[in-house]
């Protein structure tokens, strides 16, 4: 669906392989994940999630063995397990965050859940890591994080939601916010409730628990925007809202906040501001040059970082 080219370190990020299942653990899986070996085997979790005999573990060795496929290949080729067995096993054995039957209650667009060990969530993840290094030294305080784009259409709210994820997926705790008051799509894409959320908290009238975590990753919450308001720029432009983005950054490991297409006015440089780093997402193909200097020239004396522009190729 879209790869990315990350100006955080003037690179291409280029196409990664998907990875063959068992062949390797899936990529930042843990920040300390190389000190960590695997205690179980894919066999034994598998033989555990599928209830195999003794007598059914062999046969699978012995087609392994003639074969040369790994012990989850040849169970998948024997009837005993599926994919998605395999990819579970894969994830429990390194400790990765991956629920199946979680990832088929979220929308399509969330590819590090639908497809987290390919090449689509390694981009992600190569994206995440360049992120880490430059936004966030140890000692300093963390801001949250604001995803903008010159238009819409350009892969905003799928960089930040599956962004989110990939940071989730270290361990810490993580909220994306939809503060898009113009068209928010959060709920839909993370399948939560909208009846309340980030407008009630600024208007006073939020209901208890509008924080909504997520199905599957433990340490990812959403905080989705609740009712449209009239009046958008005045909203984010009240104290109110810096100062929450300033408590929930303070609460949370990590702060990821979906916003406006600049098109639709001045609010997505405000929202950045008051969060304090940015980064830009342009669509390749579509996105005008012209659009996105503009946006990036509104940067020009704000308080807001700007951590780089990723281009989306889907």
């Amino acid at each position: 669906m879209a790869k990315f080219r990350d100006s955080v370190a003037d690179t291409t990020i280029v196409e990664a392989a998907a990875q063959r299942q068992g062949a390797m653990p899936p990529p930042h899986a843990a920040e300390d994940s190389a000190s960590h070996a695997p205690e179980r085997s894919i066999g034994d979790i598998l033989a555990e999630l599928r209830n195999l005999s003794a007598e059914q573990v062999e046969r699978v060795l012995q087609h392994q063995r003639s074969t040369d496929m790994r012990f989850g290949e040849a169970a998948v080729a024997l009837g005993m397990a599926t994919k998605d067995d395999v990819l579970f096993a894969l994830a429990k054995q390194f400790n990765y965050p991956y629920a199946p039957e979680a990832s088929r209650k979220v929308g399509d667009e969330l590819v590090t859940m639908h497809e987290p060990f390919g090449p689509r969530a390694e981009h992600f993840r190569a994206l995440r890591s360049q992120l880490m290094m430059r936004l966030y030294p140890e000692g300093e305080p963390r801001r949250a994080l604001a995803i903008i784009s010159p238009d819409s259409g350009d892969g905003k709210t799928y960089c930040a939601a599956n962004l989110a994820v990939v940071l989730a997926q270290l361990g810490g705790r993580t909220l994306v916010v939809d503060a898009d008051m113009r068209g928010p799509r959060l709920h839909e894409v993370f399948n939560v409730s909208n009846r309340s959320g980030l407008t009630g908290i600024l208007t006073g009238r939020s209901d208890a628990q509008v924080i909504q975590q997520v199905a599957g990753v433990p340490s990812l919450f959403v905080l989705p925007l609740g009712t449209t308001p009239p009046n958008p720029a005045e909203l984010v432009e009240r104290q109110a809202f810096g100062l929450l983005m300033r408590e929930l950054s303070a609460k949370f490991d990590h702060v990821v906040v979906d916003t406006p297409a600049a098109v639709h006015g001045s609010d997505a440089a405000v929202i950045a501001a008051r969060c304090g780093t940015a980064l830009v997402v342009a669509r390749q193909n579509r996105s005008r040059v012209g659009q996105l200097q503009e946006l990036l020239s509104s940067f020009s004396g704000s308080h807001a970082r700007l951590a780089g522009v990723v281009v989306n190729e889907f």
